[in-house]
């Protein structure tokens, strides 16, 4: 029998019976968590208001050993909200969409519960509260997300020295398969010619340099969204949902 607690940031729910949900989260210690909230789903429950997807929350575990509780998972059993970062994104389709692409993503790169992810969860604190507040365009936000993502789980990729040889740039050609940017001699089939500014673009984001990032055109955030997109399809091996929905 144990008790535990951790910080964490609700990314989806599910119905289970008549008034149960299963919580996933992914936690500062202990990576993705799914647990058991017993009568979240009443009219009358305060608790059930406190998680849900994109809150920030402080919250107890308890587990029985080998027991199993609901399906073999643990119980939430109190909840404080750190950040309700909710109120300031499901009001707004732009932010809701790039936040459920978020939160998605947090998920496909925590595969293995209960491993830590303290970058990956650091991350999506930091995108959500930036998100929420809307001091970036959406697109933008989530773009600069997914690319630190990557990152995290070792597939930065290279937006200005040759991804195969390290020829400092700046090259002409994108190679999704090569990890990013590539010089004439490393060009490969399939290689993409985007524009230097959608190249700039993507590594302000990727560096956190908000100032050319905000300064950019809404075709080269486009186009970079578009690269975005399928670098991240290339290394999950298969596409974001939630993507379908975000406008460019």
């Amino acid at each position: 029998m144990s008790l535990y607690r951790d910080d964490g940031v609700v990314l989806r729910t599910q119905k289970l019976g008549e008034a149960d949900r299963i919580i996933t989260l992914l936690t500062r210690e202990h990576g993705r968590v799914r647990a058991v909230a017993r009568g979240v789903r009443r009219t009358k429950s305060k608790f059930g208001a406190r998680l849900e997807p994109f809150s920030h929350v402080d919250v107890q575990f308890f587990a029985r050993g080998s027991e199993l509780i609901g399906r073999g998972l643990p119980l939430c059993t109190q909840t404080e909200t750190i950040a309700a970062y909710g109120n300031g994104i499901v009001s707004d389709y732009d932010r809701y969409t790039a936040g459920t692409a978020m939160l998605e993503t947090a998920e496909r790169f925590t595969d293995q519960e209960g491993e830590p992810a303290v970058q990956q969860y650091l991350l999506l604190v930091g995108g959500l509260r930036t998100l929420s507040r809307g001091e970036h365009l959406p697109s933008l936000v989530l773009d600069a997300f997914l690319l630190r993502s990557l990152a995290v789980a070792g597939y930065a990729p290279s937006f200005a020295a040759c991804a195969k040889c390290g020829l400092p740039g700046p090259h002409r050609h994108f190679a999704v398969a090569n990890g990013g940017t590539v010089c004439g001699d490393c060009r490969v089939p399939g290689s993409v010619v985007p524009s230097p500014e959608a190249l700039r673009l993507l590594g302000a984001l990727l560096t956190g340099d908000w100032e050319t990032a905000d300064a950019a055109e809404g075709r080269h955030v486009r186009e970079g969204s578009g690269l975005v997109s399928a670098y991240l399809y290339w290394h999950l091996e298969r596409g974001l949902r939630s993507l379908r929905y975000v406008r460019g």
